[in-house]
């Protein structure tokens, strides 16, 4: 399936969304928010794909959202029944919402590789990822405050579990910038490069890593990490042991003894395909 707002392709396990709109700073434009959602049901689909990289082109890494494509919906909004257009509202935010949370939910890890400016609903987008790099001249805003919205799609939400709360709220409050030293010195970015090609490469090498060990324990490992950041030390632990029982007894960990033993790279099946019973909504 080929998409507009971003090049999609498949190469060693490991699939890579990369933005091609630089010459408008990558913004969101409507398209963006249906096609995450549709590439990410894509990635779904194809068990093959045991990890996703997500980067952008240009100088920035996204402008975040483009403001001129929303101006009917805000229009719309000033006519008709006032309670009606708010609920109306209230599911367009649900939906955007799902343009990132499909990232969240997607059954492998997520690594982004953020250059140059990060702004907005990009700052949303790499909230919902696993992993984030960045280069030494990248920078983050929270930019909603700073045309008089609260930002909605994510940012708040999540920015908590991978932060300082104090910090979220700073940033949050006065819409500054973050540079990338601050970004990594918090804990945000997990790693930062000179420039872009390095990161890249660096970023794919890790990518191709994770895609190199069992997909079944990284499909795990992906599932507690994401359950005990939404629910109690002992719910999680409670999880945890119904989800060892059922999947602990696999052909992935005499592979990976065997492949240990006799010094060599392991080599796993892929996680079988969804039965499709139930169809996504494109």
């Amino acid at each position: 399936m080929s998409y507009e707002t971003f090049d999609f392709s498949v190469s060693d396990h490991v699939a890579h969304i990369r933005f091609n709109r630089p010459d408008k700073a990558n913004a969101m434009v409507l398209p963006f928010w249906q096609e995450m959602v549709d590439v990410f049901a894509e990635i779904e689909d194809r068990p093959e794909i045991r990890v996703v990289v997500i980067s952008s082109s240009g100088k920035t890494f996204t402008g975040g959202l483009d403001l001129s494509a929303f101006g009917s919906i805000a229009a719309d909004m000033l006519t008709g029944d006032r309670g009606r257009v708010g609920e109306q509202f209230r599911r367009t935010v649900a939906e955007m919402q799902e343009s990132f949370a499909v990232i969240d939910r997607c059954r492998v890890p997520v690594l982004v590789a953020v250059q140059g400016g990060c702004v907005g609903g990009g700052v949303d987008l790499i909230s919902a990822c696993d992993m984030r790099y960045a280069t030494e001249d990248a920078w983050f805003c929270i930019q909603e405050i700073n045309i008089g919205m609260t930002a909605d799609v994510g940012t708040l939400q999540r920015l908590p579990h991978l932060m300082p709360s104090g910090l979220v709220r700073e940033l949050a409050y006065t819409g500054r910038r973050m540079s990338a030293e601050e970004a990594f010195r918090c804990g945000l970015v997990n790693r930062l490069f000179g420039n872009h090609a390095l990161m890249l490469e660096e970023v794919m090498a890790i990518a191709r890593g994770i895609a190199a060990k069992s997909p079944l324990a990284i499909h795990g490992s992906k599932q507690m990490l994401n359950y005990t950041r939404d629910h109690s030390t002992a719910d999680a632990l409670d999880y945890m042991q119904v989800w060892q029982a059922g999947m602990f007894l696999t052909q992935d960990l005499m592979e990976q003894m065997q492949a240990n033993q006799q010094k060599r790279p392991a080599q796993f099946a892929d996680l079988l395909p969804a039965k499709k019973l139930v169809r996504r909504r494109r």
